[in-house]
C-alpha cells in the first residue's frame, strides 16, 4: 500500500470540503486526524486517528506509519501541520510562517520585516482579488485569480466567487511581483497558497495569506475554469513531488451563495422541480434545512450553486437564471412580550 497523506481535520461541512478530499483521495491514501470523522468523509479515508489534530498522539502516529506528507484542512491547523512536517523531515510550511498566518498582526509584522506592502484590517479600499498560487521550489505559478463579490456591510460576507482563465490581471506585473515577494518573505517552497490582495492606487497590498487549500469551493472553480487541480497539487507538494499545473481549460466558473434576508426560522426551503430543464439544473445545493434558525447579515448560508461557461458574463446569466428556482421563506422571530 502506498504511504498515506495525513490530513489534519476536515474543517468545513461536506458541501464545501468533500470535493478537495475526494481529489486528494483519488491520488493518495488519506488518514484523517480528528476527534471524530464526519460520516461524509469516511468513504474517502484509509485510516483515522481519533485525536486532537495538532497533538502529540498524531505526531507519534505519523512517525510509526511512515506518513508521506501532512496537509492542514484549514488555516487553524497550519501550525500543527508545520510542526509535524518539521519533526518528520517532510515538505511543509515553516513553523514561524504557519504561526504568523493564524494571527493577522503577526502576519503583517512578518511582511513588514521583508518590506512587502500589506493592508491593515480597517483598510477596505481598492478592489479585492485573491491569487491561487502553486509554489514549485523556486518557481511561483499563479494558477488562477479569484474575484469575490462581497455582501452588504458590516459583515460583507461573500456573495459570489468567480474565476476566469483569461483574467486580465494575470498579466499584471505589479500583482505578480507582489505575489512572488510574499512567497519569498514567508519562505514558502512546496505548497498551494491563497493570497488575498487589495489593488490600491499605490499598488497591490497583501490583505491575507493562507498557505493551504482555500475553502468556499474555490478549488472546484479553478479546476472547472482552468483544469488545474489544486487539491491534488497540494497533496503532491506535501509528499515532496512537483505536480504538473499546466492549464488544460480556458473557461470561467462561479459559485453563488444565498444568505438569509431576515432573522428568524427557516420555514420553507426548496428547489422548484422545474429547474431540471435548465443548464446546471442539478447545481443548486441546499446547505440548511427547514426549521433551522438563521440570522441576517451573518455567515449563514442557505444554499449555493456552481456554474461554468465561456466567460464571466455567461456565468452571471446562468447564476441569475438558477436563482429564480430557489424558494426561501424566513419567518421572523417575535420577541416575547414583557
Amino acid at each position: 500500500m502506498p504511504q498515506p497523506v495525513l490530513l489534519l481535520g476536515t474543517g468545513h461541512p461536506a458541501a464545501y470540503a468533500e470535493h478537495p478530499l475526494a481529489r486528494i483521495a483519488a491520488a493518495h491514501p488519506v488518514v484523517l486526524a480528528d476527534t471524530a470523522p464526519p460520516a461524509w468523509a469516511r468513504p474517502y479515508l484509509s485510516g483515522h486517528v481519533a485525536a486532537d489534530p495538532g497533538g502529540e498522539a498524531v505526531v507519534r502516529y505519523a512517525a510509526r506509519h511512515s506518513v508521506r506528507g501532512v496537509l492542514p484542512a484549514t488555516r487553524e491547523h497550519l501550525p500543527g501541520a508545520a510542526r509535524i512536517a518539521a519533526r518528520l523531515g517532510l515538505a511543509g510550511v515553516p513553523e514561524e510562517t504557519a504561526r504568523a498566518c493564524v494571527r493577522p498582526a503577526a502576519l503583517r509584522a512578518l511582511l513588514a520585516r521583508h518590506k512587502v506592502p500589506s493592508a491593515g484590517p480597517e483598510d477596505t479600499g481598492g478592489q479585492l482579488v485573491c491569487a491561487e498560487a502553486v509554489v514549485l521550489d523556486d518557481e511561483v505559478r499563479i494558477a488562477a485569480l479569484t474575484r469575490t463579490t462581497p455582501g452588504p456591510p458590516p459583515a460583507r460576507q461573500p456573495l459570489r466567487h468567480s474565476v476566469h482563465a483569461h483574467d486580465g490581471l494575470l498579466h499584471n506585473r505589479f500583482l505578480r511581483h507582489t505575489v512572488e515577494r510574499t512567497v519569498r518573505a514567508l519562505r514558502l517552497t512546496h505548497t498551494v497558497v491563497h493570497i488575498e490582495l487589495r489593488l490600491t492606487e499605490r499598488g497591490p497590498r497583501v490583505a491575507d495569506v493562507v498557505p493551504c487549500l482555500p475553502g468556499d469551493l474555490i478549488p472546484l472553480l479553478v479546476e472547472r475554469a482552468t483544469g488545474v487541480d489544486l487539491a491534488r497539487a497540494a497533496a503532491e507538494l506535501a509528499t515532496g513531488r512537483l505536480p504538473d499545473v499546466s492549464p488544460t481549460r480556458q473557461r470561467a466558473a462561479a459559485v453563488q451563495f444565498a444568505h438569509p434576508a431576515a432573522t428568524g426560522r427557516l420555514t420553507h426551503l426548496a428547489v422548484d422541480p422545474a429547474v431540471a430543464g435548465e443548464p446546471f439544473g442539478d447545481a443548486l445545493v441546499l446547505t440548511l434545512r427547514p426549521g433551522d434558525m438563521v440570522t441576517a447579515g451573518s455567515g449563514d448560508r442557505i444554499a449555493h450553486w456552481v456554474v461554468d461557461g465561456e466567460d464571466p458574463a455567461e456565468c452571471t446569466r446562468l447564476i441569475d437564471r438558477l436563482a429564480r428556482y430557489l424558494e426561501v421563506t424566513v419567518t421572523p422571530q417575535v420577541p416575547w412580550a414583557a
